[in-house]
């Protein structure tokens, strides 16, 4: 490598990357010392960053979650969460980026389950009504016990709805 300013051979060689932008600086041993490089090898980051560019402003560092100390790029970059308190410290980028991803629905949008449907919820109450009266005729009450409790508990259920559906 050949140093920016002259054509010396180039013995500092400095690598930035700022907003996305990656930025090399070579410089020969003159140069390195009018940056303030005392010895080639050791950059003053500050000093040489100063010299090649003019009218950057200084790097804000990101805000940074105060347990773990993951930062929003961070999640962003590998799509998981440091810690819970992570929530917390990026509430408002993380908000909009979950309504992003999930495109603005707040609330359920799709088919309800199968199982809310009245045909299947009559046909699973025949299945238990006919293994109730083959758990009794084989003399199995414990059996029979349980079934009856099923039987119960989505009679209760179906009842429960059906209030709720009259209510609206």
């Amino acid at each position: 490598m050949k140093c920016d300013m002259c054509d010396k051979p180039a013995v500092v060689h400095e690598v930035t990357i700022v907003h996305g932008v990656k930025r090399e600086v070579h410089l020969c041993v003159d140069h390195a010392n009018e940056a303030g490089i005392a010895m080639p090898g050791i950059a003053s980051t500050n000093k040489l960053l100063s010299k090649f560019s003019a009218g950057n402003k200084p790097t804000v560092m990101a805000p940074r979650c105060s347990e773990c100390g993951t930062s929003f790029a961070q999640i962003r970059q590998h799509s998981l969460i440091g810690c819970p308190s992570c929530y917390d410290s990026f509430v408002e980028p993380l908000g909009r980026l979950i309504e992003r991803a999930q495109g603005g629905a707040t609330h359920h949008v799709g088919r309800g389950t199968n199982a809310d449907r009245p045909s299947d919820r009559m046909q699973r109450e025949r299945r238990l009504m006919d293994a109730l009266a083959s758990a009794l005729s084989n003399e199995q009450y414990e059996r029979a016990a349980e079934i009856r409790d099923q039987i119960s508990q989505l009679s209760d259920d179906s009842t429960d709805e059906s209030l709720e559906s009259e209510a609206q």
